[in-house]
C-alpha cells in the first residue's frame, strides 16, 4: 500500500519551509483528484513510511523535524532554464549562486563550473548529494559539486534541507544538504529539445536530453538511461550597449561633488552626461612610449595605423579593455548515466549507477597587457626562493628605436606600455571529465523487519585547463635587449646564450611590428592539470527497535569509508613561474576518514490533550580523519515534531555540524596571488613615532635606507605579491544550526498550507587567511613582538632597500560566522470546477543578520556585517511566487522573483560615507574661516551609486501535452523569463555595469521546446 498523494501533499507542509512542497513531486493533477481511494489511503498513512532527506530512517513524514523543500520535475520544466543551478536560484530563495558563467570570467580554475550555496555561507559549506550520496568533487580547491555534471533528463526532483546535518551525511554538510533524486520508475523513450534566447540577441541557449527506461527479466529487473547535451553560446561585450558605456566614479573632496573620469580628468557627474565618461587603458597595439615623462609632461609618444604620433592623450585615444570581457561566459556540456535495480532470488536487490560528463568552456579574454616595470615571480626548485623580474625598458641604443623618440629618451632607456595583440588574445580553455559510478546489494533482515544496505562507490575528475597567448617574461627581456649584428643591418638579441636558444628580437614600435617568429619567441600556454579521486564504501541498517506507548522507535545505524585523493600538475613552460600567469605549484596529496553514525525516531506522545503527535529525532556521527591536529570529530542532532492538533504542528532542531580541511588547505604550497596594500612602515623615519615604526626601523634593509637618507620618510613601493599556502595544523571548522518551525494546514481551509521557520547558524574555527595589512600590523604593532619568534614577521620579505618582496598569507582556523533569519511557505489551490484549477505559491527568506568575526593573534575580535550587501550576495529578503493554471493537458504558470533593496558594496559604502563626512567637516572649517576653497554647496554622497534598490522579475511559461498515436504524446512548452526586461541598475564597476545577481545583462529571455515520449 502507498500513501495517498492528497496524504503526501498534506504531510509535506509538516516537511517543507520554502519553494516547493511535496504536492508538486507528487504530481499536482492527481493530488487535485479526490476519490474515495485516496481518502481511504489517507487514513492508514500512519502506519505507512517513506524515506527523505537528512535522514536514513523511514518513518511517516510527519514525524520530521529538519525544515525541508523539494522542486519536482513539472517546477524545473516551468523555468525554461537549462542550467539546474539558475533553476534553483530561481525558484528556491534560500540558495544563492555561487560560481556560474556570469560571475567567473576572471577566475582561471572556475571558469565553467555551476555551484550553489545555501544561506550564502559558502559552497564549501553546503554538501550537493546524488540520490543520498556524497560524490567526487568537481574543483581541486574544495569540495564543490557542479551541476552542470548531472544529466538534467535524469533528475526527478531536488530535495533542500537547511540547517546543519553532519549527523546524518558527515562533513561540509553545515547551512544544509541539496540532494538530486534521479527517475526511479520511469518507463518508455522521451526527447526533449530546447531553444532559448535573449529578445535583443545573445544568450542563446540550446538543450537536448533523451532518456529510457524499462523493465526486464520478467520484472525483476529495472535501466534507466538519459543523456543530455545542453550549449550555452554565452554573452559579449558587443552584445548589449550598457556594456559598452565606459564609466569610473568617485567622490572628489576638493570640488565637494561626486564625479566620474571624462577625457580631461574627473568632473562632477551633474555636470556631464555619459557620452563624456571615460575609463580607457594604454594598452593599445602600437604602443605608448615616455608617456608624461618629465621632458614632455602632457603628452608621450604612440602610434595609431598611421603611424607614429607624439600627442598621446590616453583617456582620448586609449582602449577600452573592457571589449575583450564575455558577459557569461560560453560553455558546452555532454553527460550520460545509467542505472541498473535488479531483485535477486533470495530476496536481496542489486543496484549499480554510472554518470559521466565532458564540461568545456572557453573564455577569450583580452591580449597580455605589459610595461617595463611589471614583475612576475620565477620560483628556485632547489633552494625553495621566489626571485622577481621584469621585461625593462627599451635600451636607447636598440636598432627599433625611432630617431625622435631616441633624441628625448633617458639613459636609464625607454618607458613602455602595449597590448601584445599580435601574440593574440589570452584564452582559458577549461576541459572538465567526470566520472561518478557506486553499486551495492541491499535486503532485509530478521524475519524482513529490518533493512540494511552496503554499497561502494568510486569518482575521478579531472580538469585540463590550457592559459593560452601569456608571454614569457625572461624571454622577452632577452629579446627587448636587441642589438645590430657584425654586418650592421641584421637586428639580433644581444645575449649570446639566448641567441643560441633561439632568441628572436622583439620590435615594440607600432600595430603589427611584432613579427611572428618573436611571437611565438616570447608566447608561452601554460597548462594545469588537476586530478581528483573519490573512494567510499558505505554501509547501514534500518529498522524499528521497539514498541513505545506512543509508538515505534525507528532506528538506523552505519558507517562509511572514505578516501580523496588529488594531484595538480603545471606545465607549458610555467612550472618556475617567469611567465605573465601566476605561479602555482604542482602537488598531490590524500586524506581519508572512518565514520560510525546512529539515528532514532522516538514517539513520546499520541493522541493525547495537547498532543495529537510528539516525536524526538536524536542522531549522532563520529569522525576520524587521517591527519594529525584532528581528533576524533563529532557531530549530533536532536529534533522535536510536536502537532498539537491535527492540521497545526511545531518544529524544532538542534545540531552541531563540521566542516574539514580540504587537500588545498591543508597541503597546497606557496601558490602565486596578487593583492593591494599598504605598507605599515610608510613614512618611518629617524624619530617619527607612529604606530609599528619602532619595529619597522628594526628592519635592516629600512635601518639602512634611514642611514642613506636623512630626514626623509621612507617610501612605499610595496609589491602585491601576496602568495596563499595552506596549513597542515588546521582542524575542522564547527557549527551549531538551531531551527524553529510552525506548519498550519487547517481543516476548514484543507488546500491552504503555511510554514515559517527561523533558522540560526553559528560556526567556529572557520578557515581563512589574514588580510596583508592585517599581518604587517600583527608583526610590527601587537603584544607578540617583532622578531623570529613572531610567526606573522616570518611571513613578510622585504629587499635590500626595505621594500616589501612578498607577504604570505597561509590559513588558519581564525573566522567565526553567524546569520540568522527565517523563511515563510505559503500554498493555495482553488476549485475552478470546468475551468480548471488555480494554485498559489510564495516562498521567502529574509535575513536578521549575517556577521563575519575575525580573531587576531592576541584574541581581539573584530565583525563584519554583510547583510544587504551586493558583493556578497546577502538580500534581506528574497521572494519567489508563481500562480498556475491548469486546466485539463493545458498548464500556464506566472511566476514572480523579488530581491530587496541593497548596497553595492557595504564596506566600501561605509569607508566612503566616513571620507565623505570627514570632507563635509574641512569644508565647513574652510567656509567659516572665509577660505578661498570652500564649497557653498557640497554634494551629498551620491547614494543612486551605493544604493541598489529593490527588484522584481516576472516570468510567463506554457505547456500543452496531447496524446498521439500508438501510446505516444508530445508536449510543446514555450515561455518568456524576465518579461519585462528589468536588468538592475547601472553598476558602476560591475561586469559590463551589469552584475549576476539581476541576470547579467541577458535581459528578456525566450524559449520553446518540444518533448515527444512513447
Amino acid at each position: 500500500m502507498k500513501l495517498s498523494n492528497i496524504s503526501l501533499a498534506i504531510s509535506a507542509i509538516l516537511l517543507g519551509s520554502s519553494a516547493n512542497l511535496w504536492a508538486e513531486e507528487q504530481n499536482l493533477e492527481a493530488v487535485e483528484k479526490k476519490s474515495t481511494e485516496q481518502q481511504s489511503a489517507k487514513e492508514e498513512k500512519a502506519v505507512e513510511k517513506i524515506t527523505v532527506t537528512g535522514s536514513r530512517i523511514k518513518r511517516d513524514s510527519f514525524s520530521v523535524a529538519t525544515p525541508l523543500t523539494i522542486m519536482n520535475k513539472d517546477a524545473i520544466q516551468d523555468t525554461g532554464l537549462g542550467s539546474l543551478a539558475e533553476i534553483m536560484i530561481e525558484e528556491i530563495p534560500s540558495i544563492t549562486e555561487s560560481t556560474s558563467n556570469s560571475n567567473s570570467q576572471s577566475n582561471v580554475t572556475a571558469t565553467g563550473l555551476s555551484t550553489i550555496n545555501l544561506r550564502e555561507l559558502g559552497s564549501e559549506r553546503t554538501l550537493m548529494l546524488i540520490d543520498g550520496r556524497r560524490v567526487v568533487s568537481n574543483s581541486h580547491t574544495g569540495n564543490y559539486v557542479s551541476l552542470s555534471t548531472i544529466p538534467s533528463g535524469m533528475v526527478e526532483r531536488v530535495e533542500v534541507i537547511t540547517g546543519g546535518a553532519s549527523a546524518a551525511y558527515g562533513s561540509d554538510a553545515i547551512s544544509g544538504v541539496v540532494n538530486i533524486i534521479t527517475q526511479q520508475d520511469k518507463e518508455g523513450f522521451s526527447i526533449d529539445a530546447r531553444h532559448g534566447e535573449s529578445t535583443e540577441g545573445g544568450a542563446r541557449e540550446f538543450t537536448l536530453d533523451m532518456d529510457f527506461g524499462t523493465e526486464f527479466a520478467d520484472g525483476k529487473g529495472y535501466v534507466f538511461a538519459s543523456t543530455t547535451f545542453d550549449k550555452q553560446y554565452g554573452l559579449t561585450f558587443y552584445d548589449r550597449e550598457r556594456a559598452q558605456q565606459e564609466a569610473y566614479f568617485s567622490y572628489s573632496g576638493s570640488n565637494m561633488c561626486n564625479t566620474v573620469y571624462t577625457e580631461n580628468g574627473y568632473a562632477c557627474l551633474s555636470d556631464t552626461d555619459k557620452s563624456q565618461w571615460t575609463s580607457k587603458s594604454d594598452s593599445i597595439r602600437g604602443g605608448v612610449f615616455d608617456e608624461k615623462s618629465s621632458s614632455r609632461p602632457d603628452a608621450g609618444f604612440w602610434y595609431d595605423e598611421n603611424g607614429l604620433r607624439d600627442d598621446w592623450h590616453e583617456e582620448k585615444y586609449g582602449i577600452n579593455t573592457r571589449e575583450f570581457v564575455m558577459l557569461k561566459v560560453p560553455d558546452e556540456s555532454v553527460s550520460a548515466a545509467i542505472k541498473v535495480d535488479y531483485d535477486l532470488d533470495n530476496g536481496m536487490e542489486t543496484y549499480f549507477q554510472a554518470q559521466f560528463s565532458r564540461n568545456s568552456s572557453f573564455n577569450n579574454k583580452a591580449p597580455e597587457s605589459e610595461d617595463e616595470s611589471d614583475l612576475v615571480d620565477v620560483f628556485n626548485p632547489d633552494t625553495g626562493e621566489f626571485t622577481r623580474v621584469d621585461i625593462g625598458r627599451i635600451p636607447r641604443d636598440n636598432p627599433y628605436v625611432p630617431e625622435e623618440i631616441r633624441e628625448q629618451a633617458s639613459s636609464k632607456g625607454i618607458k613602455w606600455d602595449r597590448g601584445f595583440y599580435e601574440v593574440g588574445n589570452i584564452y582559458t580553455d577549461n576541459t572538465r571529465e567526470t566520472l561518478r559510478t557506486w553499486g551495492g546489494i541491499r535486503g532485509t533482515a530478521f524475519n524482513d523487519e529490518w533493512d540494511w544496505d552496503i554499497s561502494v562507490g568510486y569518482g575521478r575528475f579531472t580538469q585540463e585547463q590550457i592559459r593560452g597567448n601569456e608571454i614569457s617574461t625572461i624571454n622577452a627581456r632577452y629579446a627587448l635587449d636587441a642589438e645590430y649584428a657584425e654586418d650592421g643591418v641584421t637586428i639580433q638579441c644581444a645575449d649570446a646564450e639566448a641567441r643560441a636558444n633561439g632568441c628572436v628580437p622583439l620590435n615594440l614600435f607600432g600595430e603589427g611590428s611584432i613579427t611572428p617568429e618573436a611571437a611565438d619567441y616570447i608566447r608561452v600556454n601554460p597548462t594545469i592539470n588537476s586530478e581528483v579521486e573519490q573512494f567510499t564504501i558505505l554501509g547501514y541498517m534500518t529498522g524499528d527497535l521497539m514498541e513505545l506507548p506512543a509508538g515505534t522507535v525507528a532506528t538506523a545505524f552505519g558507517f562509511e569509508y572514505r578516501e580523496d585523493s588529488q594531484s595538480l600538475q603545471v606545465g607549458g613552460g610555467a612550472e618556475n613561474g617567469g611567465v605573465t600567469f601566476n605561479y602555482v605549484p604542482s602537488y598531490s596529496g590524500e586524506i581519508d576518514v572512518t565514520e560510525v553514525f546512529g539515528e532514532a525516531s522516538i514517539p513520546l506522545l499520541r493522541d493525547v490533550a495537547g498532543a495529537k503527535n510528539l516525536t524526538a529525532e536524536v542522531s549522532g556521527r563520529l569522525a576520524d580523519y587521517s591527519w594529525a591536529t584532528t581528533g576524533l570529530v563529532e557531530s549530533y542532532k536532536l529534533g522535536l515534531m510536536w502537532e498539537v492538533v491535527e492540521g497545526y504542528s511545531l518544529r524544532a532542531n538542534w545540531a552541531t555540524a563540521q566542516r574539514a580541511p580540504a587537500i588545498d588547505d591543508l597541503m597546497s604550497p606557496m601558490a602565486a596571488d596578487y593583492d593591494s596594500f599598504d605598507d605599515i612602515c610608510e613614512g618611518v623615519t629617524a624619530t617619527s613615532d607612529k604606530a609599528g615604526h619602532d619595529a619597522c626601523r628594526l628592519e635592516p634593509g629600512i635601518s639602512s635606507w634611514i642611514a642613506a637618507n636623512p630626514g626623509e620618510e621612507f617610501p612605499d613601493y610595496a609589491s602585491s605579491f601576496s602568495p596563499s599556502i595552506g596549513n597542515m595544523d588546521l582542524k575542522e571548522e564547527s557549527a551549531v544550526t538551531q531551527t524553529l518551525g510552525l506548519t498550519i494546514n487547517p481543516s476548514f481551509l484543507p488546500d491552504f498550507f503555511l510554514a515559517i521557520d527561523y533558522y540560526n547558524i553559528e560556526v567556529e574555527d572557520a578557515i581563512s587567511s589574514y588580510g596583508n595589512e592585517q599581518i604587517l600590523e600583527f608583526c610590527y604593532n601587537s603584544d607578540i613582538g617583532f622578531g623570529e619568534q613572531n610567526s606573522f614577521c616570518n611571513a613578510i620579505e622585504r629587499d635590500e632597500e626595505g621594500q616589501i618582496l612578498r607577504v604570505d598569507q597561509k590559513v588558519y582556523n581564525i573566522d567565526e560566522l553567524a546569520t540568522s533569519g527565517y523563511d515563510v511557505a505559503v500554498q493555495y489551490r482553488y476549485d475552478l470546477g470546468e475551468y480548471g484549477s488555480l494554485r498559489f505559491k510564495a516562498d521567502m527568506s529574509h535575513i536578521i543578520d549575517y556577521t563575519n568575526t575575525v580573531t587576531s593573534p592576541d584574541g581581539t575580535k573584530e565583525s563584519t556585517d554583510y547583510t544587504n550587501d551586493l558583493e556578497a550576495g546577502l538580500f534581506e529578503d528574497t521572494a519567489s511566487l508563481s500562480l498556475t493554471w491548469r486546466l485539463d493537458e493545458w498548464r500556464v504558470r506566472w511566476s514572480t522573483k523579488y530581491k530587496s533593496d541593497v548596497l553595492l558594496d557595504r564596506q566600501s559604502y561605509e569607508n566612503d560615507y566616513a571620507d565623505w563626512l570627514d570632507d563635509m567637516a574641512d569644508n565647513d572649517e574652510e567656509c567659516a574661516a572665509g577660505g578661498e576653497d570652500c564649497v557653498t554647496n557640497p554634494e551629498p554622497l551620491a547614494d543612486h551609486i551605493y544604493k541598489i534598490p529593490s527588484y522584481t522579475k516576472h516570468n510567463l511559461s506554457v505547456s500543452y501535452k496531447t496524446d498521439l498515436s500508438n501510446d505516444a504524446e508530445i508536449r510543446i512548452y514555450g515561455g518568456i523569463n524576465n518579461l519585462f526586461d528589468d536588468r538592475g541598475e547601472f553598476i558602476f564597476g560591475g561586469r559590463g555595469n551589469y552584475d549576476s545577481e539581476y541576470g547579467g545583462g541577458v535581459g528578456r529571455f525566450y524559449y520553446l521546446g518540444a518533448e515527444y515520449s512513447f
